[in-house]
């Protein structure tokens, strides 16, 4: 085997790998758990916003319970 032979086979090892990559997840079956971890980020947000908006509103409560 020369040189040129193991570089074709090793393009072609490398594309083979590149086709099961994106096959694996383009897959139906990944879909939820890519969709859900895509969304994970967003709900981690949102429960900031939501607990900062509370402790906004308690404070605000409390300054007009004391009046």
């Amino acid at each position: 085997m020369d040189f040129g032979t193991i570089r074709g086979i090793f393009t072609l090892l490398i594309f083979a790998i590149f086709i099961i990559i994106v096959i694996w997840s383009y897959s139906k079956k990944r879909k939820s758990s890519f969709d859900e971890i895509a969304n994970s980020i967003l709900d981690d947000d949102l429960k900031t916003v939501h607990s900062k908006q509370d402790r906004t509103t308690k404070s605000k409560q409390e300054t007009n319970n004391n009046v």
